[in-house]
């Protein structure tokens, strides 16, 4: 019982260490979020820190794939919500997006990893190839190959396509979109772009 409970308290611990890292992330950026920010933030000392973590680039790690998770959770759980192709994209762009526009220090804190972070080889994170990894590109790709295997979508290249909406919907976190323009009519822009290029007859988005 009591390494349950201790297992408990550890993993509570981490995940508020991995929230305050968030926070301190989007509040003064990566290269003024050091552990003593980061322990300011969670209210507790750096020596707790290190006792779940194995340095900064641990913590960034790890802040990292929590945050990935959550987006991919986030997202997926309303993409499946449907079983045909097209009203799974259709839910895969509404929640890619609305999870920006509902998540902006979790976006800034991405971001901030991403175009800042290195590897012990010194290179970029936003250098890493990470496709085969990537949940959602790989739920993306099988969407588009249902839809073509089934007539739906009118696609040569699953890749580019898949690539296409990415960028789309990535495109609204970069440009301020929250500020500029309301996730809902965003989204249904890029739906309606994605229809007429794939040749979607016969949905409500289309």
């Amino acid at each position: 019982m009591d390494s349950h409970k201790n297992t408990f308290i550890q993993e509570a611990r981490k995940q508020q260490i991995i929230a305050a890292t968030i926070t301190t992330l989007d509040d003064i950026g990566y290269i003024k979020a050091s552990l003593a920010q980061i322990a300011k933030r969670a209210t507790i000392s750096t020596a707790l820190i290190s006792y779940h973590f194995a340095d900064r680039q641990d913590l960034i790690d790890q802040s990292l794939q929590a945050l990935l998770e959550q987006s991919a959770t986030f997202i997926l759980t309303k993409t499946y919500a449907a079983d045909d192709p097209a009203t799974q994209l259709a839910n895969f762009i509404e929640a890619s997006i609305a999870y920006q526009a509902t998540h902006p220090k979790e976006n800034a804190a991405l971001l901030e990893i991403i175009f800042n972070a290195r590897t012990a080889e010194d290179v970029p994170y936003y250098k890493i190839s990470d496709d085969g990894e990537d949940p959602l590109l790989k739920a993306l790709c099988k969407i588009l190959e249902d839809g073509k295997e089934q007539g739906t979508f009118t696609v040569d290249s699953v890749q580019v396509m898949a690539k296409v909406i990415q960028g789309a919907i990535g495109e609204y976190m970069l440009i301020g979109g929250p500020i500029s323009v309301e996730a809902e009519e965003y989204s249904q822009e890029v739906i309606k772009i994605m229809w007429t290029a794939m040749k979607v007859e016969g949905h409500k988005n289309a």
